[in-house]
């Protein structure tokens, strides 16, 4: 059968210039292929 399957979270805290704590970094803003400066 086809399925979608979605899945997320809720990271706990951000650094100070906005990046996920661990380790994601910018990969939201790269994924989209914009660097926001911040």
């Amino acid at each position: 059968p086809k399925a979608t399957i979605w899945c997320g979270d809720i990271d706990d805290e951000l650094t100070a210039k906005g990046y996920i704590v661990p380790g994601l970094g910018d990969a939201g803003d790269l994924a989209y292929g914009v660097k926001v400066q911040m």
